[in-house]
Order: structure tokens, then sequence, then C-alpha cells
């Protein structure tokens, strides 16, 4: 048995940068003190989310990997308490934006990073202006307790996402969000929507999902966003084993044998019976099989 403890979390932000990483490092701890041993926090949690406008200001937050304050800090905290953290931030590598992760291994090393693979661009989440398309591909690490894979919010609505992380070996797929109302319409709510899609990459994978999403309402000149919350821990079949509600600031904790789970991807066959020489249509744009 390889048993392992996840933990989700979600929390409201500000401005304040260092206040932000003081509340975020406190669900760490409290996500630690439950056992945890990889603890998920929620998209761009350094700053609210600064995608609701186009604003040339915002070029600034991105930083290197080497300068970003939230890696060095959580690389002392990954260190002391002996967990795995993957880390949402904005990126700059030269003159590329990214929105990127940082897994942190449980000794405080950074593994690597993964850049944001879908960006999306619509009223309240304008983040082509922001981000470069992600140029590193699926990336899957082998961490001090399993081997994981990370997708960025609108990276979670393409299956493509989760087959690939899984077929590479991934062990448990984790997603850090900000979602929630949409500015032009806010009788439109996709919460529902949004943990069925992850829901399916769980039950179609035979494998655990993890997402964290944001809380609380944050505003832009004429633009507003009430982020949902709801993070959740789904497991193999598509089941969501615990969740959170829409304001609360709160970690979820579950339990995994990993071992366990290899066997039953390997009983249910669906690795087994896939046929890739069939799905290469998956790599066109127009679905026109002339094309190949």
């Amino acid at each position: 048995m390889r048993k392992v403890k996840v933990a989700a979390t979600q929390m409201s932000c500000t401005w304040v940068i260092d206040e932000n990483l003081r509340k975020a490092e406190a669900l760490v701890r409290k996500a630690a003190s439950q056992g945890a041993q990889v603890i998920l926090l929620q998209e761009l949690f350094e700053t609210p989310y600064f995608c609701q406008k186009e604003k040339t200001d915002y070029y600034a937050l991105a930083k290197s990997v080497e300068e970003n304050q939230a890696i060095a800090h959580f690389k002392k905290i990954a260190r002391e308490l002996g967990v795995v953290l993957p880390l949402s931030f904005y990126e700059r590598k030269n003159n590329a934006l990214y929105n990127a992760l940082a897994m942190i291994d449980a000794d405080g090393t950074v593994l690597g990073t993964y850049r944001k693979s879908h960006i999306p661009d619509g009223p309240g989440y304008e983040e082509k202006f922001y981000f470069n398309p992600g140029d590193t591909g699926f990336k899957v690490w082998d961490t001090r307790y399993g081997k994981f894979g990370v997708g960025i919010c609108w990276d979670q609505w393409f299956p493509e996402s989760a087959r690939c992380m899984t077929l590479m070996g991934a062990e448990l797929l984790f997603y850090p969000t900000a979602i929630g109302s949409e500015p032009y319409d806010a009788t439109i709510d996709s919460k529902e929507h949004w943990q069925t899609c992850m829901l399916g990459h769980a039950a179609s994978n035979l494998i655990p999902v993890i997402a964290s999403n944001r809380i609380g309402t944050e505003a832009d000149e004429d633009s507003q966003i009430t982020f949902y919350g709801s993070s959740f821990i789904a497991g193999p079949q598509g089941n969501k084993i615990c969740e959170a509600d829409r304001t609360s600031e709160t970690t979820l904790v579950a339990e995994f044998d990993l071992d366990q789970l290899q066997e039953q991807r390997f009983e249910w066959g669906i690795f087994r019976d896939r046929r890739p020489e069939l799905y290469r249509i998956l790599t066109s744009n127009d679905g026109d099989r002339m094309n190949f």
C-alpha cells in the first residue's frame, strides 16, 4: 500500500500580497496538521484575479521563478512541514509572460514548472492579454509521495489534458482555479458544469481529482466577479468525496491508496483497450479526416 493524504484549500485575496501569503500559509499548516502530504492552493493566490480588465500596469506582477515571493516563501514551508506544494504564480521569462505553476517537493526543491496550455478570453477573464500560451506541454512529476499531474483552471475543461497526464503516469490530478460569476450576466452559474467536467476526468481515467477555487467578490472598475469556491476532491469513479461551500475559507482532506488505484486502472481495462490509431482526428481543428 502507498497511502497519501491530499488537501484542497480555498480563500479570498486582497491587494496586500503579504496578507495573502500569510493566509495561504495558515491553510497549508492547517492541512498539514490534519495529515495532508500534498496541499493545493488556488490559482494566482498572491493577488486578486487581475485578469478582469486589460491593464498594462498588471504586467509588473509577473516575476521569474527565482524572484517570485510566494515560491521563495513556500519552499521553506514545504521543507519544514515535509509537504508537496503545487504553487500557482504569474511567471515572467525574458519577454514572455505565463500563467504558471511550480511543483515544490517535500524537501523544498522546485522540481519544475508547468505553463497553462489553454488560455481563455472573455469578459472578466481576459487572460490572453496577460499570458503567452504555455510551451511546456503537460507535465507529470515524481514527488516524495507519488507521481502527480497539474492543470490550471481553463485546462480543466479539456478532457485531453487529463488523459494525457494519466497516460504519462500521473496518479493524482490537481487543478488550481479561479472561476465564478460572469460579469456580463450575473444569472449564469457554472459551478455544476465546472465540477461535472472534472468528475468526468476522474471517472474516465480512474484517477482522483483535487480542485481548489477562490472565494469572495472582486471588482475592477465596472467588472465584478463573485468566485464561488466549491473546491472539492473527487474519487476515481467520479464521486465527490468532499466539497467546500461557496464562501468559507477552508481545507478539505482525503486519503488515497495509490497502489490500489493502479490495480483498478489495470482491472477496468480502459487503457488496455484504447485505440490511439483511431484518435488522430483529435489533432485536427475542424474534425476533417481528409486533412490527414
